[in-house]
């Protein structure tokens, strides 16, 4: 099933069936995806933009304008309201949540202004020293926004999660990730 979910060439290591690893696995390519735009704007600044380097940057957006939603609504949707349920029932903490959807919407404008940058970048071929700078500080504040998210997810949601849902709860979050992306259950 994880090959159904290839994603521009990246087929991810868990399935529907393990849902808090595919989760895992997107901060995997997020932090894949956001590596090649700051390898990018490193490069080229100054330069013209080549071919493969245009392309390599359209597959970043794409993935952060289809896939990269599909994942917060899969924490936000999904896990994130279970995991509240489960911990008020058991008495644990899960205020780290609250965090998390804050860091979705932070990412979400940055994530626009980067995009806006780029289109101009890919329209004309090149930008203007300033916006490149300016690409550069906004892609390096999306990294440690991520780098500080994903660690708090892996490193305390994730597990929480793991211990506290049922294996019916991780059966539906799993199931609710399957059919977001139009993919049908196993048969």
């Amino acid at each position: 099933m994880a090959a159904a979910l290839n994603i521009l060439g990246h087929t991810p290591d868990h399935d529907f069936d393990e849902p808090i690893g595919l989760l895992t696995d997107c901060h995997r390519r997020i932090e894949m995806f956001l590596e090649l735009l700051q390898r990018a704007v490193r490069e080229h600044a100054g330069a013209p933009l080549d071919t493969p380097t245009a392309a390599a940057i359209r597959n970043a957006q794409q993935y952060f304008a289809k896939a990269a939603p599909k994942h917060t609504a899969d924490e936000e949707e999904s896990l994130f309201p279970r995991l509240r349920a489960a911990a008020a029932t058991q008495g644990q903490d899960c205020s780290a949540i609250v965090r998390l959807e804050g860091d979705h919407e932070q990412a979400d404008r940055l994530h626009a202004q980067v995009n806006g940058l780029l289109e101009g970048w890919l329209s004309d071929g090149s930008l203007p020293a300033e916006r490149f700078t300016e690409l550069g500080t906004i892609l390096a504040t999306l990294r440690e926004l991520y780098r500080e998210h994903i660690h708090l997810e892996e490193a305390e949601v994730f597990p929480l999660a793991g211990s506290l849902l049922s294996p019916t709860d991780l059966s539906a979050v799993g199931s609710e990730m399957r059919a977001r992306r139009g993919l049908r259950p196993p048969e």
